[in-house]
């Protein structure tokens, strides 16, 4: 609720810059840098409908005497005041076009006018919203059945308000289709966030636990405002410090703050913490000392936070320990640590992101080998974290075969939201298609409509708990996310984690509403970047199947010719495959056999390039040159086809986006302008190096009408960032 101190810094910079030029200027400040995200609450005052909902809300009444309780008055205080300023009363007493919030237990009024089974099926965490008499005054209801659930259905009714629907007849009744909704922090304790592209880590492990900044606040308003519910506070990564008394106590901080808004905290932990930490001579989960240290360290966990989440789990996996180090299996190490976590409600997130080169695999198959045969192994509170597809974040890849290969074991969904593999933080690149790609997809498990969605929700094999979690793109810039337009990103993760049959279309254009304006032209316009903006992506970076062709350990810009690194599966020549016969992997039967992973009718769609959806063709089929798509083209002029098409698409944003100059707050609008100017660039670069390098394997000229790339390869191949954000802890000399 508090921006006015980071505001008078933004305008302080601003006026120390103008001065430092000797410059005189005059200039409109609107106050809107992105801090508010689309929690903005701007007034409604010059909209039409501003008058219906000011005769409409004319008290409020929050019913419930709790923290959560005064979250939401805090909210509506803050929110209603700023968009309907001068109408806002709280009462405690019914009244005529009264918001009425509250639940059964908080209000008896609540508990005459809604019955057992209006409130049964929304569970813990729904709501109904609904426009109802109450003890003879006419109202607006939000009711629940939690506290929790009042706060989702309040920032729910806000919603509403700020994307100008109509109040009148309300009858909305939600609940989420995913237990365990959460953000995964890749940040380490030095405040370095691995994989970052928008400043430092937001926890500042220094200054914890006494120092609790604002933005902390925010960010729990907004995630609980888009139905979140959990946070892993640091990397997969993990360092065995968190778990020492000193940062636990840190967490504790942390977590009593972020309760009032029905977020959990979870950590993410380190195999080996009972031997680094602990003092033993192993970390083996055969061991019973190790076994006993677990539970001791859960029971002190549980002291200190008496609701905390439980442990998120990356082992035996790029050099991280694991129960494979001892000969173990990951359920026997998993199973270890759910048991220290059960007596206290805790659950364990083992995630399935496991690849050696030593087990002479091919890398897509390998988590589904690993876990496959271990289904109904781990124990009811274990979930295994899947990434949405078979290799690791790509811009568009196959869903993962292990969603729908086991059913007695709850597969947790696994998004990126920061773009690690899409450009980071300067790429427009709306993620809500990918999401929505990926969970409406059918695997065929029993049958047709055997959805990923319906796989991680839990009800196509009624797994007793669900989870969906994505990889944070917050950081501490003043925008949160380094990118105004890839804050829809955060928004479209939780909109789609509490209901995953929400269109990307839909859920863009609350977002552009809520963010950027009403205007039905803005609307319109930035609604259709975002939804093309993913596609435009995949076409100048890795079209018809194409992967991993991203520059060595910082994965920025084009590197599909690095070959000289240690292990294959590190280089990009691993996934694409290109020589003088042809380009793509083969993962049919006749090669590597990955598509035997999946189910039918879904493994006979793949296995044919006649039937395979071509913008997986080169993932699964290594093409001649000459092939000829459906376009009549062969495969080399349409391969090249889609990378120019892509850079020209990227230019054309930035234009449509020039177009909405004076329609957008200028700060909104300077910023994703400035980032589109070098999302166009880069959309060159990319086409360029690619296009040049693939033609010393086809040896074809570049298509009729289109211009030759610019530069030379060798010219994109000596090319080195160094310095790239997102990598690895920098190193201190």
């Amino acid at each position: 609720m508090m921006f006015t101190s980071y505001m008078r810094t933004a305008v302080a910079i601003v006026l120390l810059a103008l001065v430092a030029n000797n410059t005189i200027a005059q200039f409109h400040f609107n106050d809107e840098d992105g801090y508010r995200l689309w929690l903005k609450y701007d007034a409604l005052s010059d909209t039409p409908i501003a008058n219906t909902y000011a005769k409409k809300i004319t008290t409020v009444n929050v019913t419930m005497p709790s923290a959560t309780g005064t979250v939401i008055q805090q909210e509506l205080r803050y929110a209603l005041g700023a968009m309907l300023p001068g109408t806002l009363h709280f009462r405690d007493s019914i009244n005529d076009n009264q918001l009425l919030i509250g639940t059964p237990a908080s209000s008896s009024a609540i508990k005459k006018s809604l019955s057992k089974k209006d409130l049964k099926h929304v569970g813990d965490e729904g709501f109904i919203i609904r426009s109802q008499t109450v003890a003879g005054k006419n109202v607006t209801l939000i009711a629940a059945n939690s506290d929790i659930g009042a706060l989702y259905g309040t920032f729910h009714f806000l919603r509403l308000l700020q994307t100008h629907q109509s109040i009148a007849r309300l009858d909305i009744s939600e609940s989420p289709k995913v237990d365990v909704r959460m953000l995964n922090h890749w940040d380490n304790l030095s405040r370095y966030a691995e994989r970052g592209y928008a400043g430092q880590s937001i926890w500042n492990w220094h200054k914890l636990p006494d120092y609790l900044d604002q933005r902390y606040y925010d960010y729990a308003r907004a995630n609980a405002s888009i139905g979140l519910n959990g946070v892993s506070l640091n990397n997969v990564n993990a360092t065995p410090e968190i778990l020492t008394p000193q940062y636990l106590e840190k967490v504790a901080a942390l977590a009593d703050l972020f309760r009032p808004y029905g977020i959990k905290v979870y950590l993410s932990i380190n195999f080996s913490s009972p031997h680094i930490i602990g003092g033993l001579d192993n970390s083996d989960p055969a061991n019973p000392k190790v076994g006993q240290w677990w539970k001791n360290k859960a029971n002190e966990i549980y002291q200190r936070i008496p609701n905390f989440g439980g442990f998120l789990v990356k082992a035996n996996s790029e050099g991280e320990p694991g129960p494979g180090d001892y000969g173990r299996s990951h359920d026997m190490g998993a199973n270890m640590l759910a048991d220290a976590l059960a007596p206290h409600g805790g659950i364990v997130m083992w995630r399935a992101f496991v690849y050696a080169h030593e087990s002479g695999e091919e890398r897509s198959k390998q988590a589904y080998s690993e876990f496959k045969p271990l289904d109904g192994k781990f124990r009811d509170n274990v979930l295994i974290q899947v990434k949405n597809g078979p290799i690791d974040f790509q811009p568009r890849e196959p869903f993962s075969p292990l969603f729908g290969a086991t059913p007695k074991t709850p597969m947790m969904m696994e998004f990126q939201v920061t773009q690690e593999y899409l450009g980071f933080s300067t790429h427009l690149v709306y993620l809500g298609t990918l999401y929505e790609e990926v969970l409406k997809t059918d695997t065929w498990a029993k049958g047709q409509g055997s959805t990923v969605g319906r796989v991680v929700d839990g009800s196509l094999f009624n797994n007793s708990i669900s989870g969906m979690a994505g990889v944070s793109n917050i950081g501490a810039d003043r925008n949160w996310t380094g990118h105004i337009m890839l804050q829809s990103n955060w928004y479209v993760f939780g909109r789609m984690a509490w209901d995953h049959e929400l269109t990307a279309q839909a859920v863009a254009e609350e977002w552009a509403r809520m963010t950027l304006s009403n205007d039905w032209e803005v609307v319109n316009t930035v609604t259709q970047i975002m939804m093309n903006s993913r596609e435009i992506a995949v076409n100048y970076m890795t079209p018809l199947g194409l992967a991993h062709m991203m520059g060595t350990g910082h994965h920025y810009g084009p590197a599909p010719w690095v070959s000289e690194l240690g292990r294959p599966e590190w280089n990009p020549v691993y996934y694409h495959r290109a020589d003088k016969n042809g380009i793509g992997v083969n993962r049919t039967p006749t090669g590597e056999s990955a598509i035997e992973q999946y189910h039918e009718p879904v493994r006979k769609l793949y296995s044919s390039t006649e039937t395979i959806p071509e913008e997986f063709l080169l993932w699964f089929h290594h093409v001649p040159w000459d092939h000829t798509m459906r376009s009549g083209r062969p495969l080399w002029d349409e391969l090249v086809h889609h990378y120019y098409q892509g850079a020209e698409d990227a230019a054309k944003m930035k234009t449509t986006w020039d177009g909405l100059e004076g329609k957008i707050d200028p700060y909104q609008f300077k910023q994703v302008q400035m980032a589109l100017g070098i999302q166009a660039k880069e959309a060159d670069w990319w086409r360029n190096a690619c296009v040049l390098y693939f033609q010393t394997f086809s040896d074809m000229p570049i298509p009729e009408g289109l211009k030759a790339p610019k530069g030379t390869l060798e010219d994109y191949k000596a090319m080195r960032f160094p310095f790239a954000p997102g990598n690895t802890e920098p190193r201190r000399h």
